[in-house]
């Protein structure tokens, strides 16, 4: 056996140890037995790349092999994890610096693929029609089927005025379709705040979980009563930006006592996050919206709100994104991104997993979702950094309905 193959393979075999004959997770999520299994699963990788090296049509080359092999062992655990080789992460280090205008998109890796996630309102992105669940094949000319999701998200970013060639396919076409689009720095949209039902519901929608956008609807719930608002409609369609200790407060603000959410990892202590009643702001009927585009923090006061019977949760299923990650080096100047805590709703549901049913599904319009009703009924009687009113929006309007239903 030549002496690359056994080191390839003992390389291999080094991290199959760590990951599983130390009480890692294998691919799917399937914990080691013990020594026995861990053995087998070294015998196993052994026996296959021996066969590549014996059989395979062409003399192959190992090392890439070798990397693929490890790249698959990370992303086989979930989206979030990576395998970086010391080539990869110096990339990754220098595009830290290139810049931070970027093109209006979140993204993670689903199926192996850059997915979107959220498109940003105005953003070159959104001009060019670009929507939640458009799939990005390539940047630059390169798949993103081998990138790691730290290195994607920096090859969108950039200097303002440079641009980015990438090709991304659409569920309604066949084909991928090629865009270049100019890099800007494009401030979020302010808080929106509007007034249904003659003041009586209150509509905020944050577009992004900050300390500053949650003290402020934390403000508006504060001065509900003064303005006559009895209900509250909170719309986190798309919101996939944020802290995690802005989205704690907020659902705070609308559970006196309960969990609000469970951190946990096989090395980092469990965590619960319980609602302290001093930071309890109103028990008015509640309406929550969210959409494939709710990733992260956002998803994490859905699930409060959810488990906690405290609102209807109403829209589509949320993205599913939720962890902790941490970088651990390697001693030939390799990377691991790998997740070690995962948050959970509170009745334990893992939310990188399963993300967010609502209780009440609607699918959404075909139109972008905004702060206006269809409905003469629904419509807002009182407006502040409101984007255009939609033609349609089947979501607000249940939600609007359901809250009309609710007594105080």
């Amino acid at each position: 056996m030549p002496k690359a193959f056994k080191l390839s393979i003992l390389a291999i075999s080094v991290v199959l140890v760590v990951f599983v004959f130390l009480g890692g997770f294998m691919p799917g999520g399937v914990r080691a037995a013990g020594d026995d299994n861990a053995y087998r699963q070294i015998e196993v990788y052994s026996e296959v790349l021996q066969h590549i090296q014996n059989d395979y049509v062409v003399t192959p080359n190992i090392h890439r092999v070798s990397v693929g092999a490890l790249r698959g062992l990370l992303e086989g655990l979930d989206p979030d994890s990576s395998y970086l080789t010391a080539k990869d992460y110096e990339e990754y280090q220098a595009l830290q610096h290139v810049g931070t205008a970027q093109i209006g998109v979140d993204v993670s890796k689903r199926f192996g693929y850059a997915t979107i996630v959220t498109v940003e309102p105005g953003s070159a992105a959104a001009k060019a029609n670009i929507k939640d669940g458009d799939v990005i094949e390539s940047v630059g000319g390169k798949s993103t089927r081998v990138m790691s999701p730290a290195i994607l998200r920096l090859l969108l970013q950039g200097q303002p005025g440079s641009q980015v060639t990438f090709t991304v396919i659409r569920p309604a076409t066949a084909a991928p379709d090629m865009l270049t689009l100019t890099r800007e720095t494009l401030p979020y949209p302010a808080v929106g705040i509007e007034q249904f039902e003659n003041n009586s519901i209150l509509y905020l929608r944050p577009y992004k979980l900050s300390k500053d956008r949650v003290h402020l609807m934390i403000e508006r719930l504060h001065a509900m009563q003064k303005n006559g608002n009895q209900k509250v409609l909170l719309d986190l369609r798309d919101v996939a930006d944020g802290d995690v200790d802005s989205a704690l407060r907020l659902a705070n603000a609308f559970l006196r006592t309960g969990t609000l959410s469970i951190l946990e990892g096989q090395t980092v202590p469990k965590q619960t996050f319980t609602a302290d009643p001093k930071k309890f702001m109103t028990a008015a009927p509640l309406a929550v919206l969210v959409n494939r585009g709710t990733s992260g923090p956002a998803e994490i006061v859905a699930a409060a709100l959810l488990d906690n019977k405290r609102a209807d949760v109403v829209g589509n299923p949320t993205f599913g994104s939720g962890v902790v990650q941490k970088q651990i080096p390697l001693p030939n100047g390799d990377m691991l991104f790998l997740s070690v805590a995962k948050y959970q709703s509170p009745s334990g549901i893992i939310i990188q997993e399963k993300g967010v049913t609502p209780n009440v599904e609607v699918a959404a319009s075909n139109t972008t979702p905004a702060a206006a009703s269809a409905s003469g009924t629904g419509a807002p009687t009182g407006s502040a950094n409101a984007p255009a009113p939609a033609i349609s929006d089947e979501q607000l309007d249940k939600a609007l309905t359901l809250l009309r239903q609710k007594t105080l």
